[in-house]
């Protein structure tokens, strides 16, 4: 009979272990290992030695307060020639004496989670399992290297926010691997709703990430639940920060976790996107934040935004439905197995708390496939994402008797559907991972799956009057500059016209603020054949007020033909750019060596700035610090606000140095800074 191993102590060999299955940067000082892939412990005998065949152990690993064989929240095996990766197995891999090496592996498919491992009578170990991309086996597979360092391992970012005539990229931090992430992560997934009804069930239900994506869906923001982020869609953030101040995950998903789960406020979608982020790729889901611009915000599934104008082209809200400037979500990696073959890969989810999906505000995941293919049976949530990037847009003037008629105006959505590149800062357009190509068989095709009539039955109606909105090169925050409405006669007739030509301050979900310029024009004649530029001046010492956070201005051009009584409007959405913060770095950068950053921003307002304030962060470069600098002196118009910053980088490899400048007159200004951090 085999003789039960004596076990006087063990090595859990976390630097190598969690270096070997590329956790190693959340610390090495506990074992934290991926599923499906083996880990080695070292164990050293009190009596007796190992013996191939006359040796046993005994093992037992548990999962969650329920642990049972059934749902595969328990195991228990015993010592095997070798490993069987397919499901919870041991094997001894070093020669007879009294030190044994003890490999152990987990099926490919078990719950991810703290885990507890007893060895024979008594040694007990604790340790972390995660998704493993890197495994065949698991539903996360992905089969490249480039793509995996990217959508897993990489702790920075770009979200693009802006328009979509000018997207701006926006540096974040998901600094998923900072001391401290991984626990609140976890301590997510322990707070959810479901976990806390019936935490057994909940327990199995983390091997699969369709059910832990939707679970994180609902948890990032904190309508139903004890969530992470507040949303909050006006300017007043009395209580917490306005989420523009914010440059990374680390101290959003801190500041949750030490403060009794409660909320933190507040964020808006870009926000809970990349908090998203940040906990799929701490988990082991590779993910990437995703930006729709113009993104319609369908609130009774009929695939139709109606939009109503006043008699001056000024939006009227008389509707929830919305557009959005721009959307952001996340898409996550896995297969669908629960939907037929075709449907795996990157699937949307979506935490911004918009409208509920079986009751609770999440939204996925779904298949990008499903999406284009207009699959809207398909789980979940695929009509409202389906919406988002092909909903119809039909616009009418409320008149002020009360009456209301249809206007000609062409507003697409879904639009420059963008994420970051893999391995570069550049921006990757994936609108064909979304729709097909505009009229093209496919899409009627997707569209008739979809019943998105609307979009079938669409003519173009053109009666011969064209009005468009150009800018000018010079248009910048700060100046005054002109923008255009262009008219063109395409009939064969002379036309009369009226022009009403306004812009207010906008934010990014679509809310209107004041006015920032008004020209009314009641006698507008075009010859046939003729184009007509009518120039509409934005002045600083007008639109430095009005503008929100967004530095967004909406400018509506109305045409009303005297004649036919037609009316047509031209709408586009101005970016008004902050200026680019620069930033040199003083000495060669090298791991545990302190640097320093040279930081300098240009004043480019006409006025000066006051309470300058410059603060940076970045994974393995500041120690999951906020560093903060602030100066003294006001900055004048055309001078520079200069600071120098010092931080201390601790692991080698490309890093990103985010820093955001506020002031009494120009806020949360974004910029970057990609630092290659030697050995």
């Amino acid at each position: 009979m085999a003789q039960a191993l004596d076990i006087a102590r063990w090595d859990l060999e976390c630097e190598f272990n969690n270096t070997d299955h590329r956790t190693e940067l959340n610390g090495v000082e506990r074992l934290i290992v991926r599923r499906g892939q083996p880990f080695t412990i070292n164990l050293h005998l009190r009596s007796g030695v190992y013996q191939p065949g006359g040796s046993a152990l005994d093992l037992t690993v548990e999962t969650g307060p329920q642990p049972s064989d059934q749902y595969g929240t328990q195991a228990s095996f015993g010592l095997t020639d070798q490993i069987d990766t397919s499901r919870w197995s041991a094997a001894i891999t070093s020669p007879p004496g009294n030190m044994v090496s003890l490999s152990i592996c987990s099926p490919p498919d078990a719950p991810i989670g703290r885990w507890r491992l007893t060895l024979g009578q008594g040694g007990r170990v604790d340790f972390v399992l995660l998704y493993n991309p890197w495994c065949t086996g698991d539903v996360v597979y992905m089969d490249s290297e480039e793509k995996l360092r990217e959508y897993i391992l990489a702790q920075d970012g770009i979200i693009y926010r802006g328009g979509w005539k000018y997207p701006i990229p926006t540096p974040w931090n998901y600094g998923q691997f900072e001391d401290g992430i991984l626990n609140a992560c976890l301590r997510i997934l322990d707070m959810n709703p479901k976990c806390l009804r019936n935490p057994g069930k909940d327990a199995s239900g983390r091997r699969n990430p369709i059910y832990v994506s939707r679970v994180l869906s609902a948890m990032v923001n904190c309508n139903d639940d004890k969530g992470v982020l507040l949303g909050r869609w006006t300017d007043d953030y009395d209580g917490g920060v306005s989420p523009l101040s914010w440059k990374g995950s680390v101290e959003i998903l801190r500041n949750w976790d030490t403060n009794a789960c409660q909320p933190v406020r507040f964020g808006q979608c870009w926000v809970f996107a990349a908090v998203a982020c940040s906990v799929s790729r701490a988990l082991g889901i590779p993910c990437r934040l995703v930006t729709n611009y113009n993104s319609a915000h369908d609130t009774n599934s009929n695939l139709v935004i109606e939009r109503y104008v006043d008699e001056n082209g000024q939006l009227v809200q008389t509707s929830r439905d919305m557009i959005w400037n721009y959307h952001c979500w996340v898409e996550n990696w896995m297969t669908r197995p629960d939907l037929k073959p075709g449907f795996d890969g990157w699937q949307v989810m979506d935490p911004t708390p918009q409208e509920k999906s079986e009751g609770v505000y999440c939204c996925g995941p779904i298949p990008l496939k499903a999406i284009k293919e207009g699959e809207l049976t398909y789980k979940y949530d695929a009509p409202f994402v389906f919406a988002e990037v092909n909903a119809d847009v039909h616009t009418f003037m409320k008149r002020k008797d009360g009456t209301t008629k249809k206007i000609i105006s062409s507003v697409h959505v879904g639009l420059k559907i963008s994420t970051k590149s893999v391995g570069s800062d550049r921006r990757e357009d994936i609108t064909h991972l979304y729709k097909y190509p505009e009229g093209s068989d496919e899409e009627r095709e997707a569209f008739t799956k979809a019943n998105h009539q609307n979009k079938l039955l669409q003519q173009q109606d053109n009666a011969g009057l064209l009005i468009v909105i150009k800018v000018s090169a010079e248009m910048r925050k700060g100046c005054d500059f002109d923008v255009f409405a262009v008219i063109t006669n395409n009939t064969p007739n002379e036309k009369k016209c009226r022009l009403v030509f306004g812009s207010r301050a906008v934010s990014y979900n679509g809310i209107l603020g004041e006015n920032c310029g008004f020209k009314d024009l009641l006698n507008v004649q075009l010859a046939p054949g003729e184009e007509k530029r009518v120039a509409l001046r934005m002045n600083y010492s007008k639109y430095a007020e009005n503008l929100t956070e967004d530095n967004l201005i909406r400018l509506a051009a109305l045409l009303l033909d005297y004649g036919t009584q037609e009316a047509y409007l031209a709408v586009r959405n101005v970016v008004l750019v902050n200026p680019e913060i620069k930033v040199r770095i003083l000495g060669e950068p090298k791991e545990n060596r302190k640097l320093a950053a040279e930081i300098t921003l240009q004043n480019p307002l006409p006025v000066p700035l006051q309470n300058c304030c410059f603060t940076v962060e970045g994974s393995n470069l500041t120690g999951g610090q906020i560093v903060t600098e602030r100066l003294n002196s006001t900055v004048e118009p055309g001078q520079d606000a200069k600071v120098k910053i010092y931080f201390t980088p601790t692991h080698s490899g490309l890093r990103k140095l985010v820093v955001d400048f506020d002031s009494n007159k120009l806020c949360h200004v974004k910029g970057y800074r990609n630092v290659i951090i030697g050995k």
